[in-house]
């Protein structure tokens, strides 16, 4: 009897030891957003977990309840005091963060970003589609939309952003110099994380500028905010608005003509893709020029970015796909 009562005991122990060190080896991974509560963002986090689930990870995405640098300071230095394997950031301001990261990075946690190209203290930044290309192809829709005339506006995210600043400067470059008939009517304006900024900012430059015939919004808050407005006023055959937003926000706009549509990459592929390139780093796996990565294609590697080309575009016929896929 007492036998038997011992070896239960040693068996039990053996499968608390065997579960503990289970769990200790599973990797932990906290992905810090621009701001949550916003369609982009809920997509992420479904690819996020989802990917998670399918390899063993626990991963979990943490939302600010504003785009603030500072509330995702805190939340990196949260991560960093869990002792978590990897953090994922989206960057509001890259330098900002630096410190924090470079903190979690001496701590040896790695560090993954998206839309941060040669972000300091980070281990990979991973983009969908090449910042050049993405906003010159933006330049083209704008121009063919306005028909090479007219003045037009651009919102970002937020100035500090540098791949929407990188975009924005790719489409103004481009327009400058093959649609001198084409005004910008004033700098970028670092509102389109918010739709009611979107639409104040909107406003302001319709009152200023009755005959704006454009706008372009790099985040997916501008796009939705502009199109209202242009709603509104009734300016829907004036106003050619365009740029990336969630598919089920933006859907009924596009179909009612005051939203003329653009070019995302899905968020919810973004998502799983951040899990994919922590498992690698962490397992020290190489990435080289050409290497099919899931959801990015073959990449091409700059620095410490990894470039890949998975655009979708936002139209009529593309919308409902999307929007079945839950986005």
């Amino acid at each position: 009897m007492k036998l038997n009562k011992l070896t239960s005991t040693l068996i039990a122990s053996t499968i608390a030891i065997a579960s503990s060190a289970a769990t200790a080896d599973t990797l932990r991974m906290g992905v810090v957003v621009k701001i949550g509560g916003i369609p982009w963002f809920t997509a992420m986090e479904e690819g996020i977990k989802s990917e998670a689930e399918k390899r063993g990870i626990d991963a979990w995405m943490i939302g600010p309840t504003a785009a603030d640098p500072a509330l995702q300071v805190r939340a990196i230095e949260d991560l960093i005091a869990q002792r978590v394997d990897v953090i994922g950031v989206v960057p509001n301001d890259p330098t900002v963060l630096e410190p924090v990261l470079k903190k979690a990075q001496e701590q040896g946690i790695k560090v993954i970003v998206h839309e941060s190209p040669d972000q300091n203290f980070a281990d990979w930044n991973f983009e969908l589609a090449d910042a050049k290309i993405y906003g010159e192809t933006y330049a083209k829709e704008l121009a063919q939309c306005m028909d090479g005339e007219g003045k037009y506006a651009i919102y970002v995210g937020g100035l500090t952003v540098p791949l929407h600043m990188a975009w924005s400067t790719a489409t103004i470059d481009y327009l400058e110099a093959n649609y001198p008939e084409m005004e910008m009517v004033a700098d970028v304006f670092g509102v389109a994380e918010s739709v009611d900024d979107s639409m104040r900012t909107t406003n302001d430059l319709f009152s200023k500028h009755p005959d704006m015939k454009g706008i372009i919004g790099f985040g997916s808050q501008g796009p939705i905010g502009a199109a209202r407005v242009v709603q509104r006023q009734g300016k829907k055959d004036q106003a050619c608005v365009l740029g990336p937003f969630s598919a089920s926000q933006g859907q009924r706009l596009v179909n009612n003509g005051n939203l003329k549509g653009g070019f995302i990459w899905n968020p919810m592929t973004a998502g799983e893709v951040f899990v994919r390139v922590a498992e690698m780093t962490v397992s020290g796996d190489s990435f080289e020029d050409g290497m099919i990565i899931e959801g990015l294609g073959p990449i091409k590697i700059s620095n410490n970015n990894l470039y890949g080309d998975k655009l979708e575009p936002l139209d009529k016929e593309n919308i409902p796909r999307l929007v079945k896929l839950g986005l």
